[in-house]
């Protein structure tokens, strides 16, 4: 399957709009975002875990991070709740499963090679810092090599203003809305931006919002 599948094109999906595509075991449901391969894929997706559910113990070939949406998602090395930013490392082995239930976004198949970095970060309880842009924070969550993961935070009316990015970046609305010179985007959507995009977005509410830059190349 090929889904969004050229990293050197733009990309925007509204994951609310789109169906749930059952998994090969029971009560795990996808919204697929973007996907380069069948069950075993390089892919970024809103994974739906419902109560009492689980996924079959599996090896990660190519990394996995996700942050927890809403609900509890769980494996051998603990519970995550809503807001959990986790990474799992090429090499890595688990069972995930959900006793409650709980959503995640979730990216496969992208890490590199010598990444080995284990990461659990509560992002519920991290302090934010300064951009020295007005009116926008940050969450640094991981940094390894040109690749970059954080939550950025637009109050009412800021912008965030970013040079062009050799490689590139992903943005998820986690709360609000934002604009950008292409359109306006509501919570739940996902963009892609292609290696050499510049940033410029705008929220006129506010919002917070999942990015990950520079690994496009």
């Amino acid at each position: 399957m090929k889904l969004h599948a050229d990293l050197h094109k733009r990309a925007v999906v509204d994951s609310n709009t789109i169906d749930w595509v059952p998994s090969p075991l029971p009560g795990v449901d996808r919204r697929m975002l973007d996907r380069d391969g069948e069950e075993v894929a390089r892919a970024t997706s809103v994974v739906r875990y419902a109560p009492d559910s689980y996924f079959s113990a599996h090896t990660h070939g190519g990394g996995e991070e996700f942050l927890v949406l809403e609900g509890v998602f769980s494996d051998e090395t603990g519970d995550f709740a809503e807001g959990m930013y986790v990474r799992n490392p090429i090499g890595s082995r688990h069972t995930p499963y959900s006793k409650p239930g709980g959503t995640i976004l979730v990216k496969l198949r992208q890490f590199e090679p010598a990444d080995q970095a284990f990461v659990r970060i509560d992002t519920r309880t991290t302090d934010w810092q300064q951009t020295g842009q007005a009116g926008v924070k940050i969450m640094p969550l991981h940094h390894f090599g040109s690749e970059q993961v954080a939550l950025l935070n637009l109050e009412a009316g800021s912008t965030f203003v970013e040079g062009a990015n050799d490689g590139g970046n992903e943005l998820f609305i986690l709360a609000g809305s934002l604009s950008d010179p292409h359109g306006s985007y509501q919570v739940g959507t996902w963009i892609r931006n292609p290696p050499g995009s510049d940033t410029h977005i705008t929220s006129e509410e506010g919002c917070t919002v999942f990015r990950k830059s520079g690994h496009l190349s």
